[in-house]
């Protein structure tokens, strides 16, 4: 029940700037987190989160079913306690690793920290299954004769979802301890790979995201140098990616198994608190609408650049006619945090400490993790968004996502350290919202048809990247798991399985370059959250059918808004939604999104005749 954290970083000493071709770009501080990883503060805290795990097992286990209202409450509350001073430390641990990860120092101190609490916190896995032994009829009563406690029945409710898969006191606790040695550590490994994996362009050897960065570039021949720098280098490491590949996909299948999971999908599902059935209403629209969405605008691209096909080094390729220039990081700020303020100056108010008080870290640097991400540490601190700033338009959008982001965690904070997590579903949807706010700011202000015609050809990519390509991902991965319960396989069978998603979701548009079979290596979400991608896909769709219900005027939308941001982890996607009269279990919700980027598309086509 920890919060995880995904992609964080972080120096033990900098509270300095990296200066750039884009300004000042800032570095997080993490002194309010803890000062040192070896200071009084964190050594304090340790001491006494390893006395108050031990406490807790020695009063707690075996006593839950008989605890009276208040009772069950002290103990929910101190379990809460113990989740932040742990959540505590590994925040600052992984925010610290993730910003180097090539630091021995910084290695060697995440995973003695994680070797730590996961020592600490085995005492506590009764808990769980502890409440989910409860009589249902008895739980239900004491959740009903106390207010306070009552607030906690989500949660509760959300961990008695798997009491049909839970196993054995014994069998929870060796999972719990054999995690530093299994998912964890394979985990490290492919983060550690990544991060020292060098790319050769032109005889400059170049990081993983400085290389990624080359397929949007300008120039088509540094676009094609880029990919096939990356062709070489995912070819020769296919090997220890196919086996990192292949052995947490088999842990998966037997945990699963032990828990008698009916796909290897529904854990995630639980997990977001969403029904399959409405993933598969996603699932089944996006694929559906290919054809009018990811296939007609690359045909469209490809007409723009006078090709008659494309390569995958031009899917991400700018417009020939678009000369925009680098944004500085002093401008980036002001567009996003302009476009939040005209939505509600409470939203801009939210999102100004993240640049004040050393929140964002957006320099590229050695050993630094690709891309970016907003990681909410705990309650009673507060995020920290990391970015990999390069000047594009991209960029800003990206920035506007995380700050969405952060933004969200601010306001779910307040529900406290059990309640506040949001399920992934919903997690993106402020972190989406908030790119929109920020495109349509740009477009509105954009009177230049070309200039016009750049962002909405900009704004669709992004679309289609964040609905088709992450649904094409998520199939990718069921297809995977499926295919390895039947045995192990071997890299041209993962190779395979990724070519045939990769030409039904791109199109008929595109050749496919030797070697573009490996891209499936890099991306990170197969290896930390298998089946997470779809969220990005739920969170568009969602956002583009509740910006729709914002430009129409709904009665207080933004006071309903931050309610629903709030509200974090507390409530169901349907009580969420259901103020602004929408509903994610109804199939033609996902049509009306998808429309919306259809739309966006005939705007384009339309400027062609």
């Amino acid at each position: 029940m920890f919060k995880s954290f995904q992609l964080p970083q972080i120096n033990f000493d900098s509270h300095d700037t990296v200066t750039g071709d884009f300004g000042d770009l800032p570095n997080w501080d993490l002194n309010d987190l803890y000062p040192s990883p070896d200071g009084e503060e964190i050594t304090k805290d340790l001491k006494a989160l390893e006395s108050n795990c031990s406490s807790f097992a020695s009063e707690y286990q075996g006593q839950l079913d008989g605890l009276t209202a208040e009772g069950l409450l002290n103990c929910i509350e101190r379990y809460e306690d113990i989740q932040n001073v742990a959540g505590r430390v590994m925040s600052f641990a992984g925010l610290s690793y993730y910003q180097n990860t090539s630091d021995a120092n910084r290695s060697k101190f995440m995973a003695d920290m994680q070797s730590k609490i996961t020592d600490f916190t085995t005492p506590l896995v009764f808990f769980s299954l502890e409440i989910n032994n409860i009589d249902d009829e008895h739980i239900q009563n004491l959740l009903n004769s106390n207010h306070k406690l009552s607030r906690y029945k989500p949660i509760i409710d959300n961990l008695r979802k798997m009491k049909p898969h839970q196993l054995s006191d014994e069998l929870e606790q060796f999972l719990h301890d054999q995690s530093v040695v299994g998912t964890a550590a394979w985990n490290r490994l492919f983060d550690e790979t990544m991060a020292s994996l060098k790319f050769n362009v032109d005889d400059e050897l170049l990081s993983l995201e400085a290389t990624l960065n080359l397929l949007s570039d300008k120039n088509r021949e540094t676009r094609e140098k880029g990919t096939r720098a990356l062709i070489k280098v995912f070819g020769e490491n296919i090997s220890l990616f196919s086996r990192i590949t292949n052995t947490l996909a088999k842990e998966k299948e037997v945990e699963d198994r032990w828990r008698k999971m009916p796909t290897p999908q529904f854990s995630r599902h639980l997990a977001n608190q969403v029904e399959p059935e409405v993933v598969e209403a996603l699932r089944n629209a996006v694929v559906t609408a290919y054809p009018k969405l990811s296939h007609r605008y690359y045909a469209l691209k490809a007409k723009w650049m006078n090709l008659d096909s494309l390569e995958v080094w031009d899917r991400n390729a700018p417009l020939d006619s678009d000369n925009s220039s680098d944004i500085q990081w002093e401008d980036a700020k002001k567009i996003v945090l302009d476009a939040y303020s005209d939505f509600s100056p409470k939203m801009a108010n939210i999102a100004e400490p993240f640049f004040t008080k050393g929140w964002i870290d957006a320099g590229v640097k050695p050993g630094k993790a690709p891309g970016a991400f907003a990681h909410p540490t705990v309650t009673n601190v507060h995020p920290y968004v990391m970015l990999n700033y390069m000047g594009k338009q991209r960029d800003v959008m990206t920035l506007a996502h995380e700050l969405g982001h952060g933004v969200h965690q601010v306001l779910a904070a307040s529900q406290g350290e059990l309640l506040s997590s949001t399920p992934l579903t919903l997690a993106e949807t402020a972190s989406v919202f908030g790119e929109m706010l920020t495109f349509r700011k740009m477009l509105d202000k954009t009177t230049d048809p070309v200039k016009r015609k750049h962002l909405l050809a900009n704004k669709v990519e992004d679309m289609i990247n964040t609905v088709v390509r992450q649904i094409a991902f998520y199939d990718f991965e069921c297809k995977l798991h499926a295919a390895r319960a039947n045995g192990e396989l071997t890299p041209d069978q993962i190779n395979e399985i990724w070519m045939s998603i990769q030409a039904e979701s791109l199109g008929p548009i595109f050749n496919f370059v030797e070697g573009y079979e490996t891209f499936w290596t890099y991306i990170p979400h197969f290896i930390h959250s298998p089946f997470y991608v779809y969220a990005y896909a739920f969170g568009d769709g969602l956002v583009n059918a509740l910006y729709a219900v914002y430009e129409e005027g709904n009665i207080d939308f933004q006071d309903k808004y931050f309610d629903m941001l709030s509200a974090g982890g507390s409530m169901h996607h349907k009580e969420l939604l259901a103020p602004f009269g929408l509903d994610a279990s109804d199939p033609k919700f996902w049509d009306k999104g998808l429309s919306l980027i259809s739309s966006m598309i005939d705007e384009l086509e339309a400027m062609e005749s």
